[in-house]
């Protein structure tokens, strides 16, 4: 008796589990946008002395003029995740910076791209779009979008960034098409296609102080855009 019930049960089970696997949606395979074309020019976004070119939360955000470093901290609970951004508008580029966080903080900041400012979400400096992260996590986030998770690997930036997580991290974040490519110290770490280009969006450009009830500060310097960069590779990565 025990054996014909569960044989019974075990048929509509499966057809249930196998319906279940069906239902699902396969993942997209990410089409390939070629790099957009405009004109191509360098520009210091940062000049070591002042904020000019950014809009930020002045409660958070400052200049270090002595040691020429953006700084933001606070003291206080940041609700929602704020952003220092420029005010010019950038799709396809390659933006080199130097990026940490100082000892005693260990939530991840980043640098946000591809998307737009989100003041319904809380905070006027907030932002919607693509984060690349570092350096207590690594990888990138869709900020607002897609349950955050982008599916790209955390542990070549883990490797690059190793003993870096309150030292100055170099970093280069290349964006082409909808083609992201990034390198930390000199090593590759993210290489990754939109599967959906229809998100990514002509936006600022911005530095991460990460929501959080304790004290924390960021720190950013040499940070320089190219848009629409001639060459199609990191230029930053070393040679073996």
């Amino acid at each position: 008796m025990r054996r014909a019930l569960l044989a019974a049960l075990a048929l509509p089970l499966g057809l249930t589990l196998a319906a279940a696997d069906k239902d699902k949606d396969p993942p997209k395979a990410a089409p390939v946008v070629p790099p957009r074309e405009g004109k191509s020019e360098t520009i210091k976004l940062f000049d070591g002395k002042s904020l000019d070119g950014w809009e930020y939360n002045k409660d958070l955000w400052s200049v270090d003029a002595d040691k020429g470093e953006i700084v933001g901290k606070n003291k206080d609970e940041v609700k929602v995740s704020t952003y220092c951004l420029t005010k010019r508008k950038f799709t396809d580029f390659r933006l080199t910076l130097k990026g940490k966080l100082v000892d005693g903080s260990e939530m991840h900041t980043g640098v946000c791209l591809w998307g737009a400012k989100a003041p319904e979400k809380g905070d006027d400096y907030t932002y919607a779009g693509h984060l690349v992260m570092f350096p207590s996590g690594w990888g990138m986030w869709d900020l607002y979008g897609r349950e955050g998770k982008l599916g790209v690997d955390p542990e070549p930036g883990k490797k690059a960034g190793a003993g870096k997580q309150h030292d100055w991290n170099d970093l280069e974040i290349l964006a082409q098409g909808n083609r992201i490519r990034a390198a930390a110290n000199g090593v590759p770490i993210i290489d990754w296609r939109d599967p959906e280009p229809d998100r990514i969006k002509e936006g600022p450009l911005g530095l991460q102080l990460h929501s959080l009830k304790m004290p924390q500060e960021v720190r950013f310097k040499d940070i320089t855009v190219t848009t629409f960069p001639p060459e199609d590779k990191l230029l930053t990565v070393k040679d073996k």
